[in-house]
């Protein structure tokens, strides 16, 4: 004799029942890493790019295609061909600050707000505070500086960043420190170095590419260590097969989802600087339109990664 089939209500349990064990399922598989319920308004990703990617054309051109590409924010990095001299720089370090302010002001004129420019290592005090004067001149938010492959006294950034940080915010400057390799390639690293400097002048710049590239390790679990420190972002992935190699954000194996999610609700105006926009494995375009194509892609795909998070 078949036992009695189970009437509606009974299925309509049975139903939830299943939905709710299944839910629960890739949860559990992917270590119940779900967002955690906003804590406060949202950050407002200021979506850039470097003019790196341009650095064979002159930076005209450069701000050209970050312009053309669809962004509204750009950072300078770090030289450019100009009347028919190699790698002339952005702005040189010794410039004086009037100069600073004319290349914002051509940013400008195209609609481009500069927001980062690049600085020389943490223990170079003399010349850091140099370019925050620049960076004031220039209406630039953030100066980001790195250490070398081959590791760092962190004993001196911390001296040196407790000299820096009340320098830069009289100057209404940000110094932001990224991973770069060696001692102070994590953020765990950076996050005991600018924890120990304990000045609001001096923030971190997550480098989730240089951490898998230099590391070989889930930036993922490493942002959450510094998290409270991040104040923007230098953007680029990587991919570790068919070849390893950093690439452009959505083409390599880094989920840029978990990656922004830690610091999706802070509040703050956070720049997400795109420093590598290529393609993996093919050669890159030798024409700076193929640049602005993979510029676009890029933009597009952070903006919809930044929509998904806040909505």
């Amino acid at each position: 004799m078949r036992p009695p089939l189970p009437d509606r209500r009974q299925m309509l349990a049975l139903g939830a029942l299943g939905a709710a064990g299944l839910a629960r399922g890739p949860a559990a598989l992917a270590g119940a890493d779900k967002p955690a319920a906003p804590r406060g308004p949202r950050t407002t990703f200021q979506i850039g790019c470097m003019t790196l990617p341009w650095s064979a054309f002159p930076l005209q051109r450069a701000l050209e295609g970050v312009k053309a590409a669809g962004y509204k924010f750009v950072a300078w990095g770090t030289t450019h061909p100009e009347g028919g001299k190699k790698n002339v720089p952005v702005l040189a370090g010794d410039a004086p600050p009037e100069q600073a302010r004319e290349r914002a002001l051509r940013c400008r004129d195209l609609g481009l707000e500069p927001v980062m420019m690049f600085g020389p290592g943490p223990e170079q005090v003399d010349a850091l505070k140099a370019r925050i004067r620049q960076a004031q001149a220039g209406g630039v938010a953030q100066v980001l500086v790195m250490g070398s492959t081959r590791g760092n006294d962190a004993g001196t950034w911390i001296k040196n960043f407790k000299e820096l940080g009340p320098y830069a915010r009289d100057h209404g400057v940000l110094v932001v420190v990224k991973q770069h390799g060696g001692n102070t390639g994590t953020g765990a690293a950076l996050a005991e170095i600018v924890g120990a400097a304990a000045d609001p002048g001096v923030r971190i710049s997550y480098d989730a590419g240089n951490v898998m590239d230099y590391h070989k390790i889930d930036p993922q679990p490493d942002i959450r260590k510094c998290a409270d420190l991040v104040h923007s972002f230098c953007i680029k992935d990587h991919r570790l097969f068919p070849r390893d190699e950093d690439c452009g954000p959505g083409l390599g194996e880094i989920d840029h989802y978990r990656l922004l999610a830690p610091v999706a609700f802070t509040g703050r105006a956070m720049p997400l600087c795109c420093e590598n926009i290529f393609a993996p494995v093919v050669p890159r375009p030798d024409r700076p339109e193929g640049i602005d194509a993979l510029a676009r892609r890029a933009r597009e795909y952070l903006e919809l990664v930044v929509a998904g998070l806040q909505t």
